[in-house]
């Protein structure tokens, strides 16, 4: 087990390649499942979450390979084998292999997934839909059972706009007989992702990033190569970074598009943002301003970007508040801004920011993988140095993080925890 280390006040200058999506590759490799023929899928991160995910796909006999970043998926030999356990419960996106397996076998029996712990996050959206479908779907011993005889197409309105729910319904939606319509449907850039692959694979579908998406099921699906569109939450992170200890930064491999809601807020605060084809040019402000975040589905502010923009807050003049409307828990990180001498408060979903605080280097863990960058961000704020634990949440979501980070001038390497150190992260 490693600790990440962060030596703060260094001035970040350069440029910095953005990584395929992670929130598109968690759904992508799945959806592979569903091919009758190889799948290569192109521009994937080199992340945690999607080894596991290659590992999960041999469990049920896929062949999988993967070169750089580049993976190819050969699932003419899967098996609706049952993942009750083990890996399948260590990431939150295995849910994507409910979707996927019934779409592909009329049957699935996946474990509860796991992932990061940011309080309740019901799959009943999921199951309504496939139970829409034509499905049965029991809890059995902390597992979810899917059967089908066969799958028919339905209309299925989302109480709750949910991007898992809306992927994984179309998953198994791509092979089910007739039309499925699904409303009140979330419109991610990730949705249009996983929507371009299954239309290269021959499914038919209308509507993806709108409210309303519709679908033709086809018989069979056959194998294409997809690149993956650019990570819309690691390109904010940088920029916050850049905003908070950036003299001149360059994010390049972004879609400007996706960016508008953290362009709006940085501006709002007074940093000099730049725009171009495929980069993003940010340019840090001592004298920012401070602002309130409210995160809403897309194309509002980002849930996953609202602990980093937290940390940026804390180096702002005024008061901030920062409102989650997305996930109840997701304020772990403020205890562990608070030991670096923050003063924040939560207040319900809020955080009540007193900018202006300076920051020390302190001993902090992330409890997930956005609580991560979010104590990235303090530390390079910081005076000292900031260690951090909990690295196997970071490592879920940014691909060569440290390389990246030093190449814009950071001062930033890992060690190994002692035995201490590795009893104090048991316990907690």
């Amino acid at each position: 087990m490693h600790k990440l280390l962060i030596k703060g006040g260094q001035t970040l200058e350069g440029s910095v390649q953005i990584s395929g999506a992670k929130n598109s590759a968690v759904a992508l490799i799945p959806a592979a499942i569903l091919a009758d023929s190889p799948v290569v899928i192109d521009n994937l991160p080199s992340i945690s979450d999607v080894e596991l995910l290659a590992e999960l796909l041999r469990e049920i006999g896929g062949e999988v390979t993967m070169d750089d970043q580049q993976m190819e998926i050969k699932p003419e030999n899967m098996v609706a084998m049952p993942l009750p356990n083990g890996r399948v419960k260590k990431l939150r996106a295995s849910y994507y292999l409910m979707g996927a397996m019934l779409g592909k076998f009329k049957k699935a029996v996946i474990g509860l997934p796991g992932g990061c712990n940011l309080g309740p996050r019901p799959i009943d959206q999921h199951i309504k839909g496939f139970e829409a479908l034509g499905a049965r779907v029991t809890n059995e011993q902390g597992a979810i059972y899917l059967r089908a005889d066969e799958l028919q197409g339905a209309k299925i309105y989302l109480d709750v706009v949910s991007v898992g729910a809306t992927i994984n319904i179309m998953l198994a939606a791509v092979r089910a007989k007739g039309q499925t319509i699904i409303e009140n449907a979330a419109k991610e850039p990730e949705i249009i992702d996983v929507a371009t692959l299954l239309t290269s694979m021959g499914a038919k579908i209308k509507g993806a990033g709108t409210n309303v998406i519709r679908i033709e099921g086809v018989n069979h699906l056959k194998g294409c190569t997809h690149s993956i569109i650019p990570d819309r939450i690691e390109a904010g992170t940088y920029m916050i970074m850049a905003a908070a200890m950036g003299q001149r930064v360059q994010i390049d491999n972004v879609i400007p598009t996706h960016l508008d809601s953290i362009t709006a807020k940085l501006r709002e605060m007074g940093t000099k943002v730049e725009e171009k084809d495929d980069q993003m040019i940010v340019e840090g402000m001592l004298d920012k301003k401070g602002v309130d975040i409210k995160t809403l589905v897309y194309p509002g502010f980002p849930t996953d970007l609202q602990q980093p923009f937290t940390s940026l807050l804390v180096s702002a003049k005024g008061t901030s508040i920062v409102t989650d409307t997305i996930y109840d828990a997701r304020f772990k990180h403020v205890d562990e801004l608070r030991r670096m001498g923050a003063n924040v408060k939560v207040e319900g979903r809020s955080a009540i920011v007193n900018g202006r605080s300076p920051l020390q280097g302190a001993n902090v863990r992330a409890s997930d993988l956005r609580a991560g960058a979010a104590l990235i961000v303090a530390g390079l704020m910081a005076e000292g140095i900031t260690e951090i634990s909990g690295l196997e949440h970071i490592d879920r979501g940014y691909e060569h993080l440290e390389e990246k980070l030093r190449n814009l001038g950071a001062i930033v390497w890992r060690e190994e925890l002692n035995e201490e150190e590795i009893e104090q992260v048991n316990q907690s």
